[in-house]
């Protein structure tokens, strides 16, 4: 057994779930975040000295520090269990400077989830502090300042005080704006569609939409084309030109990463990023089950990542085998192509427990927390499954040079649908039988007037996809940037979309004209 060790960890959340099953070997303490940072006052960086940082203790963080520094005396092992990522990294690194951990010491260990197996595994296998991580998170932060000092003081000079600017916050606004540009610009053009209901020799009656002229997309562009089309239509004979009857099978989505879960939370529950993370974050740091005491519920939620170990893919398909049948389990573990970018430093975000399923603790859960684990543990269950598979048809139909098609699709076994149901599918237009070759009866023409839309404005979900996208920030990110770039009144809210203020457009056109690299998305 352990003997008077000190662990150390980032949130008092944290602290209080392991104490609870570590023992009384283990004393476990918080740091709250960073202890040491680069001072608010200055530039804090030393540029004649190869970009030196020049930290100091966090105000506020005195005590807390003091305290760790005390306990380290009495400890006979230190563990630093920071945050698995490169925040915690430095934060292990600035303890270990702090409390005289010799460097090279294996000192630092993370897990992946809070829960005692896991954790116990960590202990085990302790390590060095990893330095690439800790100047990877050094070089960000040196950039993110070099950035900010050099940017806000002019906007505190030409529009007025306390406006800040960032090397990703304003990328994002940049972003925001030139999209209201698109939309304020954007000029609407009329398009006509045209839909048939046909019908074969039993009266058996099916939808058709317009789709070629002589092989080619059709576009009608005005009232006068639709009435020639229409005319030209009355008069040809419509006939069965080819038939396509075939098995389509669905596979399920990957299990969540930040950015995904941040997407889908908006979406489904109407979560912004900030609320989903702070819950997310609530889940993962443990909460009272019942009998089970206090455990972690989903793995880290800072991930980019879709890999699933090997243990936990095993327990679901057990778990999917013996709820829904061996039909809904595959006979190996889905696998999912994590993207090229990605750090792939952690598993995707799932359920620590498969078995934990979201009516069984749902007792010991508040409403957002139930909301939230549900769709991550379905999200996850579903990910292991066996495909959707739905019977399609599709059918050409000639009027002349005029072709039309026919699309059906029927869901004939559920597969991870069972769990987690995505989207529709189903195109809801029963087939008759017919054969190639075949006249058909035309029993309406309906013309349709339309006009292009421009671009929508971001909502949550759309914004975090397109940084996702264009590799603007990390997924850990996207909730302070939001939260930040609302704040400071560059962009406000309507209707669940973005909107840039005034302010934000003087502030984008000021920095595109005095530093257009930095506000460049590229950069």
């Amino acid at each position: 057994m352990a003997d008077n060790v000190l662990l150390i960890v980032e949130s008092a959340a944290k602290a209080k779930t392991l104490s609870k099953f570590l023992g009384k070997g283990y004393k476990v303490k918080a740091s709250i975040g960073h202890v040491k940072d680069l001072p608010k006052s200055k530039l804090g960086i030393d540029i004649n000295n190869n970009y030196q940082p020049q930290y100091i203790t966090i105000r506020g963080k005195g005590e807390i520090l003091k305290d760790i520094k005390e306990e380290s005396q009495k400890a006979k092992r230190i563990l630093l269990a920071t945050d698995p990522d490169r925040e915690g990294e430095a934060i292990a690194w600035h303890l270990q400077n702090a409390i005289k951990i010799t460097p090279g010491s294996k000192c630092r260990i993370e897990f992946h989830e809070i829960t005692k197996e896991a954790v116990k595994n960590a202990i085990k296998n302790s390590r060095p502090v990893n330095m690439d991580k800790v100047n990877a998170q050094q070089a960000r932060r040196v950039l993110d300042r070099l950035v900010g000092y050099n940017l806000s003081p002019l906007l505190w000079a030409k529009v007025r005080k306390g406006l800040s600017a960032g090397r990703v916050q304003s990328v994002v606004v940049r972003l925001i704006c030139e999209r209201e540009e698109e939309i304020r610009n954007f000029i609407s053009e009329e398009y006509w569609t045209i839909e048939s209901v046909l019908a074969n020799d039993k009266n058996q009656t099916f939808n058709a939409k317009l789709l070629n002229f002589q092989n080619e997309k059709v576009v009608i562009g005005n009232e006068k084309e639709k009435d020639r089309v229409v005319n030209e239509l009355k008069n040809s004979v419509f006939v069965v030109a080819s038939q396509e009857i075939k098995e389509k099978r669905k596979k399920p989505n990957a299990p969540f990463i930040t950015s995904s879960l941040q997407q889908e939370a908006s979406k489904r529950l109407n979560f912004y990023s900030k609320r989903s993370m702070k819950v997310a974050q609530e889940l993962y740091e443990g909460l009272e089950i019942g009998e089970e005491g206090t455990i972690g519920l989903i793995t880290y939620l800072r991930t980019d990542s879709t890999r699933v170990s090997q243990t936990a893919q095993a327990e679901a398909l057990e778990f999917i085998r013996s709820q829904y049948g061996d039909a809904y389990a595959p006979a190996t573990a889905n696998e999912y192509k994590t993207k090229k970018n990605s750090q792939d430093a952690h598993e995707a975000i799932r359920p620590t427990s498969a078995y934990h399923t979201p009516e069984s603790i749902k007792p010991y859960l508040s409403r957002d927390q139930y909301r939230l684990y549900k769709l991550i543990w379905e999200r996850f269950i579903a990910s292991q499954m066996t495909p959707a598979v739905y019977d399609t048809i599709q059918v050409d139909i000639n009027a002349g040079d005029y072709t039309f098609r026919a699309n059906s699709s029927q869901l004939k076994f559920l597969g991870y649908k069972k769990v987690y149901n995505d989207m529709e599918d189903e195109i809801k237009n029963p087939i008759p039988d017919l054969n190639i070759g075949q006249k058909l009866q035309v029993i309406k023409i309906t013309p349709e007037q339309h006009f292009t839309q421009p671009p929508p404005r971001f909502s949550e979900a759309s914004l975090v996809k397109l940084l996702e996208e264009k590799n603007i920030g990390r997924p850990s990110t996207y909730a302070p940037i939001i939260d930040t770039i609302l704040k400071r009144n560059y962009v406000e809210r309507q209707n669940k979309q973005f909107v840039p203020t005034e302010l934000g457009f003087i502030v984008v056109e000021l920095l595109k004209e005095n530093f257009a690299n930095i506000v460049n998305v590229e950069f």
